[in-house]
């Protein structure tokens, strides 16, 4: 018996899939993102090399956009109450140890709610 489909709860901009499409072929690879339940967590989700982040039980698979795995913290998920969230692009160094979007651009994880027209813009 086949294991039920859960549906992807990540979705992405056409600007963020193509940082993804660049940082694929750049390291060779794929990465992975986590959006963090820290003391600092925000909007920005942070981005790594494909298994250089240790996941926890904490950490919940959100998707996969174009073969990278979004994981969110448990918590962090439950507090936010959002059904789908929204992977872009921001202008803005990234932070910690999570690789760029870009030049001068970084990850940012919204709420299609709260998306503007102008968040996917950037190119």
């Amino acid at each position: 018996m086949s294991e039920p489909v859960i549906p992807a709860r990540i979705t992405a901009t056409p600007a963020a899939r193509r940082a993804i499409t660049a940082l694929h072929a750049a390291r060779g690879g794929p990465v992975m993102f986590v959006q963090s339940g820290g003391c600092c967590a925000g909007s920005t989700p942070m981005c790594f090399p494909m298994g250089e982040f240790i996941l926890g039980d904490v950490d919940v698979l959100l998707g996969d956009i174009d073969g990278s795995p979004f994981y969110i913290d448990k918590r962090l998920d439950e507090a936010w109450h959002q059904d789908v969230f929204l992977l872009d692009v921001a202008e803005g160094e990234p932070e910690d140890f999570s690789l760029a979007a870009g030049d001068n651009l970084h990850f940012v994880t919204l709420s299609p709610a709260c998306a503007t027209p102008e968040s996917s813009d950037i190119s």
